[in-house]
């Protein structure tokens, strides 16, 4: 990449992994999902703050590929070794995040659009949502970027009509498992990059 530095490690060099014998119960809460690079990432987290939503600040700006799944802590390694292939059989994309969209009213969530990389972001759902991993999913897989979630009509429809001409284009290399903090915080716990 012309020594640019990888933007899936770049996006948490500084971040702090979950420690896993901290909460000392038998399950965590896991995800799995694209983590939007920096300067992107913390610029939407920053945008979800200013709509009040109180989830902002504790979930890293990110496109789901597994949502909230409760699992036994002794399963981890297998779902790392699980998420490793998953990822190796992938390759890096382009992805662009391009102006707004709703669930609403089936869910009050708003949202901001995977333009383009969701036929990639979907076949990589598929990867992970398989093995170890396997179960129904609650709805149809969409990729999305979440901006507002569980907040008043009028909160939900600004951020819509606020980001309507966002647009944001960064290279895909990876995703990573994310674990839930006993803080209410989802922290990285390990990055999957694709294969090259």
């Amino acid at each position: 990449m012309g020594g640019v530095s990888d933007p899936l490690a770049a996006t948490f060099a500084g971040a702090n992994p979950f420690a896993s014998g901290a909460r000392g119960a038998d399950t965590v809460t896991i995800g799995v999902a694209v983590p939007i690079p920096e300067p992107y990432g913390t610029e939407l987290q920053k945008w979800r703050a200013s709509f009040h939503d109180p989830m902002a600040l504790a979930i890293p700006t990110h496109v789901t590929l597994l949502p909230p799944s409760e699992v036994e802590r002794e399963d981890l390694p297998g779902i790392e070794d699980h998420l490793a292939k998953a990822a190796s059989s992938g390759r890096p994309f382009s992805m662009l995040l391009q102006g707004t969209g709703t669930f609403r009213p089936i869910s009050p969530v708003t949202f901001v659009r995977v333009a383009q990389g969701a036929e990639e972001c979907a076949a990589t759902e598929a990867l992970v949502r398989s093995g170890i991993l396997a179960g129904e999913a609650r709805f149809p897989y969409h990729p999305h970027v979440t901006v507002a979630h569980e907040l008043p009509e009028d909160a939900l429809s600004r951020a819509q009509e606020t980001l309507a001409g966002y647009e944001a284009r960064f290279p895909v290399t990876g995703f990573a498992l994310y674990l839930h903090g006993d803080d209410g915080v989802w922290r990285v716990r390990r990055l999957f990059p694709y294969g090259r």
